[in-house]
């Protein structure tokens, strides 16, 4: 997992690179953004809309049901939560915070802070995710710093999308495509299904965990990049393993890792609330 920076999980999490969220804090931001692939793809979208953690990063995000006076929502990975990394089949839901998030203006310039009134969903069972609830509207949000949210896709991506994974804690871009679709991702004790593989070019790091995917074409969150193979090794923390629906294992040296986010928004509803029994939402249940 791209580990989150500085947490209290940073002995245990050392060399827990994998799981961009889930790693020890990096030492400095460089600041810098990452080059275009060797095929030409390029990192378009801008920072604006996406917010910097102490340890991760993440995105301002509203679904296509949100309104402008609806509670903002901030997305990250599930192994970024302050509380620490949630076990194989365990889910968070409404449960109090009151984490801060820096959001940043187009040119990753800081724009401002708000702060989280609850963690309304959170896993690291079949995927790695965290929804918080803010303290203020988007409404809010756009008013006071000029900050728009990004939206969610809620159609499933395809193989080939030129993509970028854009982390706010290190005001970095990262530039390349879909490369296809891991039927299961294993890490250590974790399972991730139908997670998206990146093309090489997007090596990604600790601190980038809970960065959105941004498709470069339609400017729109269609993952949440978590994670990413750092030595060889299989199936073991910062060293995800592919396995399809044979049982054949796969192991990718330095290709990284996100989860799917379009299977989210059948499950917030009116309101901004997040409503497991809806109609369509799949993801996992306490």
């Amino acid at each position: 997992m791209n580990r989150p920076l500085a947490s209290s999980l940073a002995a245990a999490l050392l060399g827990a690179a994998a799981l961009t969220g889930v790693s020890a804090a990096p030492a400095a931001a460089s600041g810098t953004t990452a080059s275009p692939s060797a095929t030409g793809v390029r990192a378009t979208p801008s920072f604006e809309g996406t917010v910097a953690l102490s340890n991760c990063s993440g995105s301002l995000v509203k679904m296509p049901n949100s309104q402008p006076t609806d509670p903002a929502l901030v997305l990250s990975n599930g192994h970024c939560l302050e509380t620490g990394m949630p076990q194989p089949g365990q889910v968070v839901k409404d449960q109090a915070s009151s984490r801060s998030f820096t959001l940043l203006k187009a040119s990753g310039a800081n724009a401002g802070t708000v702060r989280a009134t609850k963690v309304a969903y959170a896993t690291m069972t079949d995927t790695d995710v965290s929804l918080y609830q803010v303290g203020s509207t988007y409404q809010d949000i756009e008013s006071r710093y000029g900050i728009k949210a990004l939206s969610l896709d809620a159609a499933r991506p395809t193989q080939g999308r030129a993509i970028t994974v854009v982390s706010g804690y290190w005001k970095e871009k990262y530039g390349c495509a879909i490369d296809g679709f891991a039927y299961r991702l294993k890490e250590a004790g974790w399972t991730m299904k139908d997670s998206i593989r990146y093309t090489s070019a997007c090596r990604t790091k600790g601190g980038t965990s809970g960065s959105p995917v941004v498709d470069n074409a339609t400017g729109k969150v269609i993952g949440v990049n978590n994670t990413l193979n750092e030595d060889g090794a299989r199936c073991t923390l910062n060293n995800p393993c592919e396995v399809d629906q044979t049982g054949q294992v796969t192991v990718r040296a330095g290709i990284g890792y996100g989860q799917q986010t379009y299977l989210i928004a059948p499950c917030v509803a009116e309101g901004n609330k997040i409503d497991l029994n809806r109609a369509g939402c799949t993801l996992p249940k306490p």
